[in-house]
């Protein structure tokens, strides 16, 4: 059965390869045919080379012009193993999937892709100079529900940078909104000096926060370590991000909003670094800025306060 349906395949193609030999006779090759047998091998040549059938037995190979198409034998009783090659003008074999005949350098850079661009969602929460939860006495209206206080980044733009098949650099732009969720029954204001003092109301009040929305850009030295066909990710760095809009917003117990924009005294620019380690596409992150979140000696009792961010990001 291998037999008449190679004979039936190699019919259909020295139909449609008549053509290329028919051009070859025009521009003076001489057409000569050729046939060999033997035991293991059986080769008929068509006009120097223009077409060509060779059985070897577990490897048959049928050349067209500049084409080859390798027919192997399977080991395992399963369907035979196509291989497709072509050839130079000097009937040289150009290896076109054999990634060794690249340049090592462009093969490693192009086959690195870092793990920036996606979506994140996780809970941002802020910490005191010396990396303490507690708030100092006098500022406790700034607790945070950390149940409800989220942030949701989405990166947008990725540039990926190889050093080598699984390290390089990554940076790329991303937007970022965090949602500072009070604790208690009151919001924030700027005063007139700039400084933020509390805003308390004497109703029960369902929800409470101030938001903010900035653009990061990180720029991150990334490790992956191949397990099998998938690979572990490992990526830190710098970040760097600069502030859009900010508003704080309440909800009552019946259902009335209140919203109010404002720069409330935040930094316009802050930096921190980021950390990310994950399986193929799904990782946790986790950033902590050095800057504080509002301006030096404009926050609330004078405190700085540094933001961070935890959570599990999707990549794409």
């Amino acid at each position: 059965m291998k037999k008449i349906g190679i004979i039936v395949l190699l019919t259909i193609i020295i139909s449609q390869g008549f053509s290329q030999a028919s051009s070859a006779e025009k521009k003076g090759d001489s057409p000569a045919v050729i046939a060999a047998d033997s035991n293991s091998i059986t080769k008929v040549v068509v006009g120097q080379d223009r077409l060509a059938y060779a059985d070897k037995g577990d490897k048959i190979n049928i050349r067209i012009g500049n084409r080859g198409l390798n027919i192997l034998e399977s080991l395992e009783g399963k369907l035979p193993k196509l291989e497709v090659e072509k050839y130079n003008d000097d009937n040289s074999l150009i290896c076109e999937d054999n990634d060794d005949n690249k340049d090592p350098k462009e093969h490693r850079k192009t086959h690195f892709k870092g793990h920036w661009a996606g979506c994140e969602v996780g809970f941002n929460n802020y910490v005191t100079d010396n990396y303490n939860f507690s708030l100092p006495a006098g500022i406790e209206y700034m607790s945070l529900n950390s149940g409800k206080a989220m942030n949701f980044n989405l990166n947008f733009s990725q540039l990926s940078i190889g050093l080598g098949r699984h390290i390089g650099f990554v940076t790329g732009l991303g937007l970022s909104w965090n949602n500072y969720v009070f604790d208690g029954d009151n919001n924030i204001i700027k005063d007139s000096g700039g400084n933020i003092i509390n805003y308390p109301y004497a109703e029960t009040l369902k929800k409470s926060k101030l938001a903010t929305i900035y653009l990061n850009l990180p720029v991150l030295f990334e490790i992956q370590i191949p397990t099998d066909h998938k690979r572990i990710n490992i990526a830190a760095g710098p970040i760097g991000a600069v502030k859009i809009s900010s508003h704080s917003k309440i909800i009552f117990e019946n259902g009335d909003k209140a919203k109010s924009d404002g720069d409330f005294s935040l930094n316009m620019l802050r930096y921190g670094v980021t950390a990310r380690i994950g399986y193929e596409n799904l990782e946790i992150y986790g950033t902590y800025y050095m800057t504080p979140l509002f301006k030096q000696g404009k926050g609330p009792g004078g405190v700085d306060l540094f933001p961070f961010e935890i959570g599990i990001a999707f990549s794409i």
